[in-house]
């Protein structure tokens, strides 16, 4: 009766004798009710088993009321009483070694968590260092005795019930730890001071990190293009083509593995800066700016700069080895030439400086005129051959031939040569034609055989060194009209086959002549060395180069169908691949304009995108290896696809950059959505919102379209749009983003923390007053995050400090950009 007394707060009135059952039960009615009108549920309990003395349904009865009053007004952070409680216990004992509260039964039985409680609120009442694991009695009995003294907690354990019990009561626990807490309830509102600013700090680390993450990324990645830069700007030609060709291979082989990882790393670092740009807008602090030349706008030039020296790398190393390759052209030609001049040329000299004229009869010097004048006439005729020499020499010249100086000696010496013939020859004439009077006699058919002979022998060596000549081609219709041109020469041969007869004729008609008449001739041809021996032997070479000539222009056509697959195969290829690239361009650009499903099905859409263009990248591997091939094979163009490699790897790589970018993106909404509670009814409002005012469906929105957007929201005044377009455009970009349009949409329905909520939360832990210890704060905040304020919070200026003050108020307004730490 006292009992339901001190619950109601009533006096009841005793029971007379011979009433007292009914009076007993009224007056328990009367505490029951009043049980009732504080929310309690009684389940099963009436005030008849109450009267008469049901133990089971009193103790089940008085558990409810203490569950009531003492333990279910415990909330931490939105949970339920006895989990409050015990999160409570847990966070409070967690710096005590030995200590591990997981329930409200085993976890108590040795007695350093009541003492550990005590401790943490009181340090002066417990020396924990003595307690022992093992004296479990001492312990408790410790604990329970300091509380009754000192925190007037009444003793309602016992310390051998507990130790000998295999699994102490837990409401019995329950209940006396309850009274720790309502005893050090005045804490726990230093305790939400202190999550408060945890929370904060712990935001404000996580945006240092990346900050320092950004700028280190920013640095390895300008430091990569500034040393490969040059490299790709120094132009140092070969003097051979294999030497050359290495170069272009170091070239590939970073496009093919130095260059894609750099690739990957621009791109993360850009989601990485987007990523920190939005956390610092929803948790209030001012916008991150790289130090100077780390910009994005920094990475993007020098990236460019980086692809405009990489292609002018390749057209200056595929523009060098055709330049190699035309000089070992022409330096095969000039040796070609030289050698059939120099072959021409031997004997000649001391042929024209003989005198034999001095002891020959009239026939004789007239045959040596006639063979004189046949001299002149093929001499004529190799002055083409000299001049062709001569302009190849020319040509290798300014072209910078490596073996300019051996090429130019030999000419010299060619030149000279000639002259020297030349200078010979009309000396030789004037020599004749001085003594041609005295000589009468001469023999018409070896003259005629000499005029003939002469050009025919020409027109041989001429047939030789064409058939021999080397060609370069590069397409099928060159080497057609090559074979085209081999094909009329092969035509004439018939009339040079008779032109031979008809000259070989005259000579076996001289001879006939000579021993039908007995005439005493010479045992030659007087006017010419070019007998019917050298004729035939010239003949018959030239019907073997023939077929050779067939078989290497056979080759030569073989090779160009060859390359015309190639071009064709990577023509193909080009022609698959460019418009899948543009195809993905286009419906990912789609995707983060429409809004169809809410973003985690958006984000799941795009990553499926992502995916598949990942495992398109083998039909770009392959189109690299044939582009390789077409390379390799010195093919300069491709009339069969409008697609180049270059263009083709700049869209696949702002196909990769796009993706990721739009994911990123819309990985920030669902975090802005996330931490500013917006639903996706409101989101698709957004969007359609924006949507609407993107007249350019551009992703941005202009000046002019925000401030549209505004005036339909309710803003008006100029000074109201720029102060609002500086905080969603802090980088004075001319454009709102979808992501800041959200931001801004957000702030307007959202709140949080702000610099004066933090300021109010450190003059709680400080006790109200205007700047807090080193002690302090490392009493209420966890050691990482107190160290963290104690080494960027500046000394208290006031007057009413003490030594050692902090300034906690000017700490609180730099985390937000009011000024700085």
């Amino acid at each position: 009766m006292l009992l339901l007394e001190v619950i109601s707060g009533e006096r009841l009135p005793k029971p007379e004798r011979g009433k007292m059952r009914v009076h007993k039960i009224n007056n328990v009615n009367k505490a029951l009710d009043f049980i009732a009108s504080k929310g309690v549920k009684l389940v099963s309990i009436g005030a008849e088993e109450i009267v008469d003395g049901n133990a089971k349904m009193t103790l089940g009865m008085i558990w409810t009321i203490i569950l009531r009053f003492a333990i279910q007004d415990i909330s931490v952070e939105e949970t339920s009483a006895k989990e409050g409680l015990l999160l409570w216990c847990q966070r409070k004992t967690a710096p005590y070694k030995n200590v591990n509260v997981q329930n409200f039964h085993i976890s108590w039985k040795d007695g350093l968590a009541f003492n550990a409680l005590i401790h943490r609120h009181r340090p002066e009442l417990i020396e924990y260092d003595k307690l022992r694991k093992d004296d479990p009695v001492t312990n408790l009995n410790n604990a329970f005795e300091v509380a009754e003294k000192y925190l007037d907690i009444p003793k309602m354990l016992d310390a051998e019930d507990i130790v000998n019990t295999a699994r102490p009561d837990e409401k019995a626990i329950m209940t006396y730890v309850s009274s720790f807490y309502h005893a050090f309830s005045g804490a726990q509102k230093a305790e939400t001071a202190a999550n408060r600013i945890c929370k904060v700090l712990a935001v404000n680390q996580e945006n240092e990190q990346l900050m320092e993450d950004y700028e280190r990324l920013a640095s390895d990645l300008l430091a990569w293009i500034q040393r490969t830069i040059p490299w790709l700007e120094s132009r140092d030609p070969q003097k051979t083509i294999p030497a050359m060709q290495q170069k272009l291979e170091d070239f590939r082989e970073y496009r093919r593995v130095h260059k894609p990882p750099k690739v990957q790393e621009k791109c993360q670092l850009e989601i990485n800066f987007n990523t920190l740009q939005t956390k610092l807008r929803l948790s209030g602090r001012p916008a991150f700016m790289p130090s100077e030349g780390r910009m994005v706008s920094d990475i993007g030039a020098g990236w460019q700069r980086l692809e405009q020296a990489e292609k002018g790398h390749e057209e200056w190393l595929l523009t060098e080895l055709r330049r190699l390759e035309r000089l070992d052209h022409l330096a095969e030609k000039f040796r070609q030439k030289a050698s059939i001049h120099e072959g021409w040329t031997e004997g000649k000299e001391v042929a024209l400086r003989d005198r034999d004229s001095g002891t020959a009869s009239l026939a004789q010097v007239r045959a040596l005129l006639r063979k004189h004048e046949a001299f002149e006439s093929d001499l004529a005729a190799h002055q083409d051959r000299v001049e062709q020499i001569a302009a190849i020499a020319q040509e290798l010249n300014e072209l910078d031939y490596y073996d300019s100086p051996s090429v130019n000696a030999r000419c010299q010496k060619i030149c000279d040569q000639w002259d020297l013939l030349g200078s010979l020859t009309h000396s030789r004439r004037e020599a004749l034609e001085k003594m041609e009077k005295q000589l009468e006699t001469i023999d018409e058919l070896h003259l005629e055989y000499a005029k003939r002979a002469a050009p025919f022998n020409n027109w041989m060596e001429s047939a030789m060194e064409d058939l021999q000549d080397m060609f370069i081609v590069h397409t099928i219709e060159e080497i057609q009209g090559l074979i085209a041109a081999h094909e009329q020469f092969k035509a004439t041969l018939p009339d040079a086959d008779r032109e031979r007869e008809a000259i070989l004729g005259i000579e076996r008609e001289a001879r006939r002549l000579a021993e039908l008449h007995g005439l005493q001739g010479p045992a030659t041809n007087p006017y010419t060395s070019v007998t019917a021996q050298v004729i035939d032997c010239k003949w018959e070479r030239v019907q073997q180069l023939v077929p050779k000539r067939d078989q290497a222009l056979q080759e030569e056509q073989n090779r160009q169908n060859s390359n015309e697959h190639l071009r064709r195969q990577f023509g193909s290829q080009a022609n698959r691949v460019g418009p899948w690239i543009q195809t993905k361009m286009e419906e990912i650009g789609r995707i983060s304009i429409e809004m169809n499903g809410t973003l985690e099905d958006q984000l799941n859409h795009l990553k499926e995108y992502e995916q598949n263009i990942v495992e398109y990248k083998p039909n770009l591997e392959l189109l690299e290896q044939q582009h390789q091939l077409v390379q390799e094979a010195l093919i300069f163009d491709n009339q069969h696809s409008n697609y180049t490699m270059e263009h083709l790897r700049v869209g696949w790589e702002q196909l990769l950059t796009t993706i990721a970018r739009t994911i990123n993106e819309v990985e920030n909404q669902i975090l802005t959505r996330d931490a500013k509670g917006i639903s996706q009814e409101q989101m698709q409002e957004f969007r359609a919102s924006f949507n609407h005012f993107d007249k350019d469906h551009g992703g941005a929105l202009g000046p002019e379209e925000f401030k549209a957007c505004l005036i339909s929201l309710g803003y008006d005044g100029d000074a109201e749009f720029q102060r609002i377009m500086a905080v969603v455009d802090p980088n004075g970009s001319g454009s709102v983003t979808f992501q800041a349009f959200i931001d801004f949409m957000s702030r307007e329905t959202t709140d949080t923390d702000t610099a004066e909520q933090v300021i109010n939360s450190f003059r709680v832990l400080a006790g109200d007053k205007n700047y807090i210890t080193a002690a302090e704060l490392r009493r209420e905040l966890p050691a990482a995050q107190a160290e963290y304020c104690i080494a960027r919070m500046a000394p208290y200026p006031g007057p009413d400090g003490v030594p050692g003050a902090l300034d906690y108020k000017s700490f609180s307004t730099a985390l937000y950009g009011e000024s700085d730490l």
